[in-house]
């Protein structure tokens, strides 16, 4: 009896073996299907990855929200996102607020959580060129940090001498940029190609000025001394000013998203163009085509 007993025992654990083989192969299986069906799904998702469109304030930002199709409303903070589609393709455009800490803490925000295929940060600025005039628009060739600077050494009493300030990358250097000779230089941020062309393919859409390649500086300082804006344009080469696309391109290029940035001159001091707040919907009218072209070109294929 004893060993009869044995002898079942002994079966019913090998059944039990050999359900939990089966058991482990299923699962197996069931999770290779699972991530297959994931990867497509993460695919797919990538094909139609959001264009993301920024824009500091309510008057850079909800033009465009306005031309939107199939528009949902998200926050996260204090920052607004517009979700949507132009010509059937999503797109979104966020409210970044003003200033360099703002426009990159949406950028870095948006990129987390949507994951964009391409940045464009537009809105108005100030002229830093005497030959660009109010409505003109700079296409954001390079973007550079024009805050980012570093002081010589004065003494009690010496004074103060903006103009010997030094350019200041902040990239640089894993150790302090302002003991690194090596971080004083320059960090201009390279516009993306494809959106660089798209951009400049559909120039004859803005009707209300000339729309130029150019430089554009950005800091959180606005700056209305013409000697001050001369000394930026000719040490940076800068074409206007403005207080968010430098930080938003610096965010995008470490997360490696294509990035544009498109100002519109709202006054220039260096040829008393006087400021007119109708260039918001202006520039907003253009990057909407910009978009478009970028869709029917870049994305389509």
């Amino acid at each position: 009896m004893n060993r009869l007993k044995a002898q079942k025992q002994s079966e019913s654990r090998w059944k039990y073996a050999l359900l939990v083989a089966i058991s482990l192969v299923l699962a197996t299986v069931m999770a290779a299907c699972n991530s297959t069906a994931n990867s497509e799904e993460t695919t797919s998702d990538n094909e139609q990855r959001p264009i993301l469109i920024e824009g500091p304030m309510p008057i850079e930002a909800e033009a465009f929200a306005d031309r939107l199709e199939n528009v949902e409303k998200e926050a996260s903070g204090i920052y607004d996102f517009y979700i949507g589609t132009v010509d059937d393709y999503p797109v979104i455009v966020v409210k970044t607020s003003k200033g360099m800490e703002n426009a990159a803490a949406a950028t870095a925000v948006a990129i987390e959580r949507y994951n964009p295929v391409a940045i464009i940060s537009q809105g108005t600025s100030g002229g830093h060129d005497p030959s660009l005039n109010v409505f003109d628009i700079v296409l954001g060739k390079r973007t550079v940090n024009i805050g980012a600077l570093k002081t010589r050494n004065r003494e009690d009493n010496e004074g103060i001498e903006p103009t010997e300030w030094i350019p200041m990358d902040l990239m640089a250097s894993e150790g302090s940029a302002g003991e690194d000779p090596d971080a004083e230089n320059i960090r201009y941020y390279e516009a993306d190609e494809d959106l660089l062309a798209a951009a400049n393919a559909v120039k004859d859409k803005h009707t209300k000025g000339k729309v130029v390649e150019g430089t554009i500086g950005s800091a959180d300082v606005w700056n209305n001394e013409v000697d001050r804006i001369k000394w930026f344009h000719e040490t940076f080469g800068t074409s206007v000013e403005e207080m968010e696309t430098a930080s938003a391109a610096q965010i995008a290029k470490a997360y490696e998203v294509p990035f544009l940035g498109v100002r519109i001159l709202s006054n220039n001091k260096t040829n008393d163009g006087e400021y007119n707040p109708d260039t918001a919907t202006a520039n907003q009218e253009y990057v909407y085509e910009v978009v478009k072209e970028y869709i029917a070109t870049y994305l389509a294929k």
